[in-house]
C-alpha cells in the first residue's frame, strides 16, 4: 500500500534521525555500500591530527552522511579545566568535518597529570554543579557553540551526595547553557544499581534540552550475592532498556538516536536493524509535527 505523501515526509524525517556509531571496522563497509542510514556518531578523539589515513576516510564518509562528534576524554569534571591543546585540537576536527553536534560525557578521568581510561562519576553537589559548569562554559566560548553533555554509567555513590542523579544533571545543563545527551542504557543501568525508578528520572529531563538519546547494552554480574549492571557496550540494547525508551519518546516524540556499540561488533547490518527499531518507536510514538 502505498503511503500518502504527508506520511510519507514524516517516515523519511523520523529514519533520518536514527543513527549508528561508526566504528574503524565499519568504515570502509560504510564507503562500499553506501546503507541507508540518518546519521552516524564517531569518538572525537579518534580522528584528532592533521591528515592521515583516519581523517581522511572520515571526511569521505562526511560527504555522504552527518556527523556527529563525541568526545570521551575533555575531562569536564577533573580539577583542572579542559587542556588547551585538546580543545584545539576538538575544534580543527569540527572545522574540518562539520558536525551536526558535538558531545562529551559529564564525568572525571584524571587529577595532577594521571589520566583514568575511565568516564568516572561526579559527586551530586552543588560545588561540583558550578564547577563543572565553568568548564563547560570553557569549552563551548572555545568552540563558540553549546555542546551535549551525557549521563554515564557509574558503580558505587558519594556519600556526600545532596541530590538525585537527574537533577545533577538538569542543573549542570541549566548553568552552562548547554544541551543534553540522555544515554538510556545509563539511566537503567544506575536505576538497577543504585535502587531509583528509571522513569522517574527520564520525566524529570524537560524535552527541550535533550538534542541526542544513546542506546546501548549492557552485561549483568554477580558481585558477592549481588547483581550489577556493567555498561559494556557489547552486545544488543536490553529490552527494558527499549521498553524506556519507548515511553520516553511517547512523551518528547523523536530526537536523534543512536545506537551504540564499542566492542564485539557485529556485522554492520546488524546494528542498520537496531536503529531502523528505534526508527520505528519514534514514528509509533506520537507528537510527530508536521
Amino acid at each position: 500500500m502505498s503511503i500518502p505523501p504527508r506520511e510519507a515526509a514524516v517516515e523519511c524525517r523520523v529514519r533520518a534521525l536514527a543513527g549508528i556509531g561508526l566504528r574503524a571496522a565499519h568504515e570502509q563497509v560504510m564507503l562500499d555500500t553506501r546503507p541507508t542510514i540518518g546519521w552516524l556518531e564517531v569518538h572525537s578523539e579518534n580522528y584528532f591530527g592533521t591528515g592521515g589515513r583516519p581523517q581522511n576516510q572520515l571526511q569521505r564518509i562526511a560527504e555522504h552522511y552527518p556527523i556527529s562528534l563525541h568526545g570521551i576524554g575533555l575531562g569536564l569534571g577533573n580539577s583542572q579545566p579542559p587542556e588547551r591543546a585538546h580543545l584545539r585540537a576538538l575544534r580543527q576536527l569540527r572545522d574540518l568535518i562539520h558536525p551536526v553536534r558535538i558531545s562529551e560525557h559529564l564525568c572525571w578521568n584524571g587529577h595532577a597529570g594521571r589520566y583514568v581510561p575511565d568516564l568516572l562519576p561526579l559527586p551530586h553537589t552543588a560545588a561540583t554543579i558550578a564547577h563543572v559548569s565553568a568548564h563547560i562554559d570553557r569549552v563551548q566560548q572555545y568552540l563558540g557553540q553549546a555542546i551535549l553533555i551525557e549521563n554515564v554509567s557509574s558503580y558505587v555513590t558519594w556519600a556526600d551526595a545532596q541530590m538525585p542523579e537527574w537533577e545533577f544533571l538538569l542543573e549542570v545543563a541549566n548553568q552552562s547553557g548547554c544541551g543534553i545527551l540522555l544515554d538510556v542504557n545509563n539511566v537503567y543501568v544506575n536505576a538497577c544499581n543504585h535502587g531509583f525508578e528509571p522513569m522517574e528520572y527520564l520525566r524529570h529531563i524537560p524535552t527541550h534540552l535533550i538534542g541526542e538519546i544513546h542506546l546501548a547494552g549492557h552485561a549483568r554480574r554477580e558481585i558477592d550475592g549481588q547483581t550489577l549492571l556493567i555498561d559494556t557496550h557489547d552486545r544488543p540494547v536490553a529490552e527494558d532498556v527499549w521498553s524506556l525508551y519507548d515511553a520516553l519518546i511517547r512523551r518528547t516524540g523523536p530526537i536523534p538516536t543512536l545506537i551504540e556499540r564499542d566492542s564485539q561488533l557485529p556485522p554492520l547490518p546488524e546494528l542498520l536493524a537496531e536503529a531502523e527499531r528505534a526508527a520505528e518507536s519514534m514514528s509509533a510514538g506520537g507528537n510527530i509535527a508536521s
